[in-house]
Order: structure tokens, then C-alpha cells, then sequence
């Protein structure tokens, strides 16, 4: 080979050497910007999460039957919760009391017992049967409508009240007489109500700290006269059963059918104070509840 061939090939090695370099550069740079986008990319997302989630919630009123999506998201609900709302009024679905409102998915009792007193549902999406009254003659729905606004007003305050010594039994008072305690309402009457059925009847008034933001001023007006608490069959009942007590959670009642699978029958809670799972303060609240 002569020498001008040899400076030729040299050259071209080089030249590749050169590109292949500059490739590299290029590619890796690329790699960079994609890998920094990826680690800011969840940043960003988080920024817009926390953005959200710190807009100010507003309070005014609201029909859920023509509420749009902006008025949703003021008032403080999730966007999934707007999605889910649009999805049923979409459906036919239709808002009739602010009971129905409640049943949304998702909806904590803080955040319903928040909005309640500002909904309110138009004369035109309630049932026509409330058109008419008991003699069959149409109402003037006119004045119906214009009176909407006072359809749903909470009434509580005009029901009488008892005095400091008058006392209702805890077990069988009904919506209306726990209404006449001084700062029980519509709404805690129903979820004093609803408490004492999934526990199973109150044992102890102070049972009712357990309802959120119980009014505790409201205690001294009841009593608990023959308590006859629903009773679990602690040795019979499944899983699944034992879980549908709001005293006993999934650990719990894990250990209960291990015991029961491992040692025979539970004869007393003292057989359960070997859990880890049970407090000596579980067991004094669920004792009532449980038979052998």
C-alpha cells in the first residue's frame, strides 16, 4: 500500500471517529433532558395536586339538579365527585331531597353536614305527587315555586325543647322526641338513630361521643333504662359476619376464628387478652355485644 493510500484511510478513520463522538454527545445530552423530565414530571403533578387541593372552598346555595361543574368544585367537591354527579344527572337520574344528595359517592359526613344548609331543591324535580293535597285538589304550584326557597328550611328550632330536668330514654326514643333535646337537630336525631342500630343499642350514653362532632352538652338529657343489646354469637358467626360490627375490626376478628380454629370455643373476652389486637378497652366496649 502506498503512503498517499495509507493518509486516505487514516483520514476517513478520523472522520468516523469525529462523527461517532459527536453522536454520543448528542444522544447523551437527550438521555439527560429525558431522564431530568422525568424526575420533574411527578414535581409538577404533585405542585398541581397540592394546587387543588388548597382552593378555597365557598359556601352558597346550590341545586345538585343544575349545578354546573365550576359551581361543584367551588363549593368543595373532588372532581371525580363532579364526574360522578354529571353521570347520574345524565342517566335521568334526579336529586328529589337532600337525602339523595347524601347517598353520593364518596361524601363524608363532614363534608354533607358542611353543605346541607345550602341546598336546595327546585319545586320542578320534586315528585308531582306533591302537587296535590289530600282533598285531591292541585296546589297553586306558582306559589310553590316561589316559596322554594323555604321548602327545606331546618325547622328544629321551632320544635319545644325539654328542660334541664326532664330526661328521654336513650333506646327508644324516635326521631321527633330526640328532636326536643336542647342541640339535637334533624341531623344528629338520624345519626343518633343510625348509631344505636349498627352497634346494636346503646349500653352506656357515652356511646354517643362515637358519633362525629357529637354535641356533648346533649348527653345529660338521656338515660339507658333496660339495655338489651343486640348479641353476637362469637363462636359461630363467620369472618365476614364478625367484621360487620363496627367494634370488631379485621384483625380482630382474624384472631377470633384463629382461636376458635386453634384452641375450640371462646368460653370468656379473657380468652382473647393474649391479642395483640385487643386493647384491655376493646374488650370492655364489645363485652356487652357477645355471648358464648
Amino acid at each position: 500500500m502506498v503512503y498517499s493510500d495509507r493518509r486516505v484511510i487514516i483520514s476517513l478513520l478520523i472522520v468516523g471517529i469525529a462523527m461517532m463522538g459527536i453522536l454520543f454527545v448528542l444522544t447523551d445530552d437527550n438521555h439527560t433532558e429525558s431522564v431530568r423530565a422525568r424526575k420533574e414530571a411527578p414535581e409538577k403533578s404533585k405542585h398541581r395536586y397540592y394546587h387543588t387541593q388548597g382552593q378555597r372552598v365557598e359556601s352558597f346555595v346550590f341545586d345538585p339538579n343544575t349545578a354546573d361543574s365550576t359551581q361543584l368544585l367551588r363549593l368543595g367537591l373532588r372532581p371525580w365527585q363532579v364526574r360522578n354527579i354529571y353521570k347520574y344527572r345524565s342517566k335521568g337520574g334526579i336529586y328529589r331531597t337532600k337525602a339523595d344528595f347524601a347517598r353520593l359517592y364518596g361524601l363524608t359526613v363532614k363534608d354533607y353536614r358542611r353543605l346541607e344548609p345550602y341546598i336546595r331543591i327546585s319545586a320542578d324535580y320534586q315528585s308531582a305527587a306533591s302537587l296535590f293535597a289530600d282533598d285531591r285538589h292541585p296546589r297553586d304550584t306558582s306559589r310553590m315555586r316561589r316559596d322554594s326557597l323555604y321548602q327545606h328550611r331546618d325547622t328544629t328550632k321551632w320544635i319545644k325543647k325539654i328542660t334541664n330536668t326532664q330526661r328521654i330514654v336513650l333506646n327508644t326514643a324516635n326521631e321527633e322526641t330526640l328532636r326536643q333535646v336542647p342541640g339535637i337537630g334533624t341531623f344528629y336525631a338520624k345519626e343518633i338513630i343510625r348509631h344505636g342500630k349498627w352497634i346494636g343499642g346503646y349500653v352506656d350514653v357515652n356511646q354517643l361521643d362515637e358519633i362525629e362532632n357529637f354535641p356533648k352538652q346533649a348527653k345529660q338529657y338521656f338515660v339507658i333504662s333496660k339495655p338489651n343489646p343486640a348479641k353476637l354469637k362469637i363462636n359461630e358467626l363467620s369472618f365476614s359476619a364478625l367484621r360487620r360490627h363496627p367494634y370488631i375490626n379485621f384483625y380482630q376478628a382474624k384472631d377470633i376464628i384463629d382461636y376458635r380454629r386453634l384452641y375450640g370455643r371462646i368460653h370468656s373476652l379473657a380468652d382473647l387478652e393474649f391479642s395483640a389486637a385487643f386493647s384491655e378497652h376493646d374488650l370492655k366496649r364489645l363485652e356487652p355485644y357477645v355471648e358464648f
